[in-house]
Parts: structure tokens; C-alpha cells; sequence
């Protein structure tokens, strides 16, 4: 919202490449079992009953690499299901006795990769993603979860290398939509979503988590190449499958502010509050809606002592979220294009290069949109909003 959120599914394991850096705030993670973080209602909840059962028997055997796994996949999982950034944090305490280790089991090390790339540590990601693909050349979600890290970095020859593995490893969908996530940025995009769209409606029978994730990514392809219309359709599609998604929530917030949709930005996200970038996305609409009150200033103040909160940590995951809010909702230019500089270093994805040329546009550094658009030149980018703000730069507008 990760960064566009790409996440796979395969057989057994469900990991998110980008959909928590750019939506969710950063994982806590608990000192230790006994950290009290939140008391919550007791509820006859099968789910939260399921997780304290795990967190009990976890405790009593926290060496139990079977059952520490077990645990912080389910909690993976959960984090998205219920948009709830916490429970990758507990998925890490789950490894607590693992993470530092510089070898650990390859189960343990595949999830220690999906929650270093959650927080932007890309290059630490990759170094368990090459390890584990070294060891066990067959590994799917090993190749599928490098093949996204390297896609959101900008490596695409390495990206498309990663995504040809999985031909003989996984399904055709995935497989397809692995090749079309890095076609559809490398001057390839018509046929990118063009192929994607034709292989999803020959594979009806792919899981609901599958469906949704190849239906943003059309959606967002739609977007990028102006078709309002077949972008509309595949978001709304996929939010009738799950519509607490918080990426989706933020794919289809950032087009609804796109099409000047105010007031029903503010309808979709107003109850999701808790997560940092539907909150701005809350307040970008309340700003396009000419919304000046209370509800405009509670929101920035919130987001002010969040983004402080994040930078005196030193988390550096919501720089793309941060460039926006100093962009649109303070209208400091100066500090929006620091911020956009530092996370063009580290992703390059279609949002990116969006946030870089309106900061360098409204602040009036011609050179500092330099590095975008070679970029969009030299791989081709197809993304009518991008091509405009080059060409608005390039005029010296």
C-alpha cells in the first residue's frame, strides 16, 4: 500500500512481499511472552482462542522450531487478515531464539526474510531468500518472495530470472502473475495484464487470497494506463472477496482521491484509523474535500506524532507515506522531497516515482526529478500519471 503490496500465496504458507511497509505501522515486537501490549475484551473469538493456545504451548516449549513456526505463520496471517501490524511483531517473538542466528533452520529463515522485507531491510531479506534458494533449489516461496524484493528494488533481470524458476514449482497463476508483476514495469504492460487477466479467468478455482491479490494487481495496471473504468471493476471485485484488506483499502483509496472521489475515500477507510496509511489516506480525502475542521486537524496532529514516533526509532518503512503527508497535507516541499529522495533509494515501484516528481515539481528542483525520469525512460515505464508530471516538469511547469 509494499510499496504496491505484493503477496503470494502457495500451498501451506501465505507471506507478504511490500503490503506492510507501505499500510501498516511497524511491527512491536514484545520483550518477552510476558509483555502485557493490550488488554481486549474476552470474546468466544475461535480465532483469538486458537492464537492462545499456540502462545501457551509456545511458552512451554519456546525451543520448538516446529511449533515457533507453526505460530508466526499463523501470525502472518492474521496480521492481514484482521489489518492488525502487531501480530508481525509477535511473529518475530515467536523466532526470538532463532532470528539472530546466522544460519538458522530454512523454515525459520523464510519467515525471518518475510518480516525483514515487511520493514524495508531488503538487502537482509535477500540474503536469507539467496541462501535458502542455494540450499533448496526447488523452494517456491523462496524464489517467489525474492522474485517481489527484487521486482519493488528495481531489479528486474534478476526479478524475471526469479520468477522463471517457478514454472515447474507452482501453479500457472502464480507463475503468471510473478512474470506479469515485473512486465508491467519494464515496457511490457498491455501484455502483462492482458496475459494476467486471461490466466485468472482460466484458473476460477484459485483460493479467494490468490483472486484477490491477482485482481489489485489488475486493478492497479488498469490504473497506470488510464482505464478508469477496467481499474474500478477489478478493485471493486476484489474488495467484495476481502474487504478489510487494508493494501486494497489504499490501492483503491489512492484511485478514488485520483478521480477527485472525496467523500467516498472518507466512507471506506473511516473505520481503519489504527493503520498509518489509510489514516492519510483519511486525510488526503478530507483535504481534497475542502474539509478544514476538527476531523482534518485530529487526523494530521495523529499523523504528525506517528511519523515522529517513527523517526526517533529510526524506522524508516513509511518514507513514501511521510513524503505524502508533508507534501499534500503540510505543503512543506523541501522536507516531502528529502523524504521522497531517501525512499527512492530503496524501492522504485509506480508510487514512488509518483511522490518524487510532485515534490520535486511543487518544490522547483528540475534536477532532483532527474533520477525518476531516466528511470521511466530507460525501462520504459507505462504510467499515464507519471508521464504527465515528466512532462509538466519537462516543460519547466
Amino acid at each position: 500500500m509494499p510499496t504496491r503490496f505484493a503477496r503470494i500465496a502457495v500451498p501451506a504458507l501465505l507471506l507478504y512481499a511490500f503490503a506492510a511497509p507501505a499500510i501498516h505501522a511497524a511491527p512491536h515486537i514484545p520483550a518477552s511472552g510476558g509483555t502485557v501490549i493490550e488488554r481486549l475484551p474476552r470474546r468466544a473469538d475461535p480465532l483469538q482462542r486458537e492464537l492462545a493456545t499456540l502462545r501457551a504451548q509456545l511458552a512451554a516449549s519456546p525451543n520448538d522450531v516446529a511449533l515457533a513456526t507453526r505460530t508466526a505463520q499463523r501470525y502472518i496471517t492474521v496480521a492481514r487478515q484482521e489489518t492488525d501490524p502487531r501480530y508481525f511483531g509477535y511473529a518475530q517473538a515467536a523466532l526470538a531464539p532463532w532470528w539472530a542466528m546466522p544460519a538458522p533452520a530454512p523454515e525459520v529463515r523464510l519467515l525471518r526474510a518475510t518480516l525483514l522485507q515487511s520493514t524495508h531491510h531488503f538487502a537482509e531479506a535477500l540474503r536469507d531468500l539467496d541462501a535458502i534458494v542455494s540450499a533448496d533449489p526447488k523452494n517456491p516461496q523462496a524464489w517467489l518472495t525474492r522474485a517481489i524484493v527484487q521486482t519493488v528494488r528495481g531489479d528486474y533481470e534478476a526479478a524475471t530470472a526469479s520468477c522463471a524458476r517457478l514454472s515447474s514449482l507452482s501453479t500457472e497463476l502464480v507463475t503468471i502473475t510473478c512474470v506479469a508483476n515485473v512486465g508491467s514495469m519494464t515496457g511490457r504492460s498491455a501484455r502483462s495484464e492482458a496475459l494476467l487477466d486471461l490466466t485468472l479467468r482460466r484458473n476460477q478455482e484459485a483460493d479467494s487470497e490468490m483472486q484477490v491479490w491477482v485482481l489489485t494487481l489488475l486493478g492497479e495496471m488498469a490504473q497506470r494506463r488510464g482505464d478508469t473504468k477496467a481499474a474500478e471493476e477489478r478493485f471493486k471485485r476484489a474488495l467484495a472477496l476481502s474487504p478489510r484488506d487494508s493494501y486494497l483499502l489504499g490501492a483503491y483509496a489512492d484511485f478514488l482521491l485520483e478521480q477527485q472521489r472525496a467523500p467516498e475515500v472518507i466512507a471506506l477507510v473511516k473505520d481503519h484509523s489504527r493503520i498509518d496509511g489509510l489514516l492519510l489516506r483519511h486525510a488526503l480525502a478530507l483535504r481534497q474535500d475542502g474539509a478544514a475542521g476538527d476531523a482534518l486537524r485530529n487526523a494530521d496532529a495523529e499523523l504528525k506524532a506517528r511519523f515522529d514516533a517513527a523517526m526517533q526509532r529510526g524506522d524508516t518503512v513509511h518514507q513514501r507515506e511521510q513524503a505524502r503527508y508533508e507534501l499534500h497535507i503540510r505543503g512543506d516541499a523541501k522536507t516531502a522531497l528529502a523524504l521522497a529522495q531517501q525512499n527512492w533509494a530503496v524501492q522504485k515501484e509506480s508510487a514512488d516515482m509518483r511522490v518524487l516528481l510532485e515534490a520535486a515539481a511543487m518544490a522547483g528542483d528540475k534536477a532532483a526529478a532527474a533520477p525518476v525520469i531516466d528511470w521511466v525512460a530507460r525501462h520504459a515505464v507505462e504510467d499515464v500519471a507519471v508521464a504527465r508530471m515528466v512532462k509538466q516538469i519537462k516543460a519547466g511547469a
